[in-house]
């Protein structure tokens, strides 16, 4: 696979899991705290695909692996608060695996791709 071959379904794989990360956070409660966390969540989850898209957009090789900093970043805090939920009792392990699975995996090819500087 070439590497704009590899962007677009990274890209594709991003914003897939944007999607998914919302309709998760719609599943949590409408508490006060919980309404904090889904912001959290869906901000951190949310910006993962759209730095990536801006990456690929990027000007310079510079401002290429700033934006994947950022994604690999918002990837880990997106666990942190994927661990939280569960942690708190609002979603179970069983119903946050895959996003956090999905998350791990992303996590580490961000982590490559900013590893070959």
């Amino acid at each position: 696979m070439d590497n704009k071959q590899f962007a677009k379904d990274l890209e594709n794989r991003t914003r897939k899991f944007t999607v998914r990360i919302i309709r998760m956070s719609s599943a949590l409660p409408n508490t006060e705290e919980a309404r904090v966390i889904r912001y959290q969540v869906s901000k951190a989850g949310t910006s993962v695909g759209a730095n990536y898209r801006e990456a690929n957009r990027a000007r310079s090789k510079a401002d290429f692996h700033n934006r994947i900093d950022i994604c690999e970043s918002e990837a880990s805090e997106t666990q942190y608060w994927l661990e939280m939920i569960v942690e708190l009792g609002w979603l179970s392990w069983r119903q946050v695996k895959p996003h956090y699975e999905e998350c791990s995996e992303l996590l580490a090819i961000f982590t490559s791709i900013g590893e070959k500087r």
